[in-house]
């Protein structure tokens, strides 16, 4: 109980509480009255600087408080998603860009709010370590990422040759240096703080930099699976605020106050038609549906494809019920469009989660947002706390119900081995189709 009360004490100081020992008196559930009266109602929140640009200030100045800051969330979404189609346009290699870049800001926002933190007790090193461990994980995960899908372009280039051979080595050398600089920033009578701090960085690398991976492996896949997912997202959270906003009265979380149950259900249903409408629309161009690839002779990515069974038109038969309601017995759909119900239910239901996961992380500490880089919106994590958790379905999803084996990574693959290697597989995938009875055919066919 002794230590426990050591805990809690801390904690409270970590989290800038400051209160009486009484207050801090432990109950048998580890938790003392203050906490959960706090846990219980709204923490008080700082009011942050108002970061409205002047020119909507002035626009907007005879409205209400509700209606300005719907006025300018909605001005600034239509920014942001007039921002999203031009990147869109500007082709796979920027979005991956562009990918990075926001991985790198919600990181300095997060580790903005640790330093913080940490920086009052002015002990070294931790901003310097988070943003040394930030390269070493990028390091790895583009690594591996040039090694899957510039094999040609690396097996061409001796310098490059040599780092992906030796990539997990020089990966793990750098983790391991920057892992000795923290032991040796350990200060004494601080070890715990540092210890969280350490646990702080690595959590912060496994939310920020691994989903960011995940949707660059999305993007190769298709541009399609890197659009719609993000979209319905987007979708969701517009049409949920519109729904809470105009009709909604019961509340849905109390980590989220201005949640409502209203919002929630019409934001999943919005978002169900907008995903399937969308898929249709997409599904027919190549340049969404191919997989990012890049072509060695002109040193570029290309998106050219002949598209597989999954965007090309079928006929489903409809339901007894609905066809009794719409006088259809088919429908002719995208077999994507189907997979677009799986990626909408996801978005409407479990995403949201990740926005109110975001909410208790800010409640803890008292802030409202991340920052205040996008006026009305807070910041870029703000915004993105939802696109990580489906990043990670969406590579999920296509790893167990899409992909299949992919021979041009198995070629990649026998390409690296020694000729002998080589010659000993092609000799025993020769006696296994001749076996089979395939060899002939296939020799008959090439005469």
């Amino acid at each position: 109980a002794h230590r426990t009360k050591q805990d809690v004490s801390f904690l409270s100081s970590l989290f800038g509480y400051q209160g009486s020992d009484s207050e801090l008196k432990v109950e048998k559930d580890g938790v003392s009255d203050s906490e959960s009266k706090v846990d219980s109602g709204l923490p008080e929140v700082p009011v942050p600087p108002d970061d409205t640009p002047e020119v909507l200030n002035k626009a907007l100045s005879g409205l209400s408080s509700r209606w300005k800051n719907w006025w300018v969330r909605g001005i600034l979404t239509l920014a942001m998603i007039s921002f999203f189609f031009f990147i869109i346009y500007l082709g796979p290699m920027v979005l991956m860009m562009i990918v990075l870049c926001v991985q790198i800001k919600c990181f300095h926002e997060i580790i903005t709010i640790g330093y913080s933190v940490y920086h009052s007790y002015h002990l070294p090193w931790f901003r310097t370590l988070s943003w040394y461990f930030l390269l070493c994980v990028n390091y790895f995960f583009y690594g591996e990422t040039v090694t899957d899908y510039f094999f040609t372009l690396v097996q061409r280039e001796e310098p490059l040759r040599i780092l992906s051979k030796y990539h997990r080595f020089i990966s793990f050398a750098l983790y391991l240096t920057g892992f000795c600089m923290f032991v040796l920033s350990l200060v004494k009578k601080h070890y715990r703080l540092q210890f969280y701090m350490f646990g702080w960085t690595h959590v912060t690398l496994l939310i920020v930099v691994t989903q960011s991976h995940l949707i660059i492996h999305n993007l190769f896949e298709g541009m399609i699976w890197f659009i719609v997912p993000i979209s319905c997202v987007i979708c969701n959270d517009i049409m949920a605020y519109m729904f809470g906003f105009f009709f909604g009265r019961t509340p849905l979380i109390k980590l989220s106050p201005k949640k409502t149950w209203e919002g929630f259900i019409g934001g999943f249903f919005a978002t169900i038609v907008f995903g399937i409408l969308l898929s249709y629309v997409m599904a027919g161009v190549r340049y969404f549906v191919c997989p990012v690839e890049f072509n060695n002779d002109s040193n570029s990515f290309q998106v050219d494809c002949e598209p597989s069974d999954l965007f090309q038109l079928q006929d489903y038969a409809l339901p007894s019920i609905l066809e009794s309601v719409t006088g259809w017995t088919t429908v002719r759909l995208y077999p994507f469009q189907i997979h677009s119900i799986a990626l909408s239910t996801f978005a409407s239901i479990v995403g949201p989660f990740g926005g109110f996961f975001a909410s208790g992380f800010k409640r803890a500490f008292k802030i409202k947002d991340f920052a205040n880089t996008i006026p009305g919106h807070g910041g870029i994590m703000d915004r993105f706390d939802c696109q990580y958790l489906m990043a990670t379905f969406v590579n999920v999803y296509i790893a167990s119900f899409i992909r299949g084996p992919n021979p041009t990574k198995v070629i990649q693959q026998l390409l690296a081995l020694r000729v002998d290697q080589q010659l000993h597989i092609f000799n025993s995938l020769k006696a296994h189709l001749t076996e089979k009875g395939l060899l002939p055919a296939l020799e008959e066919a090439a005469a």
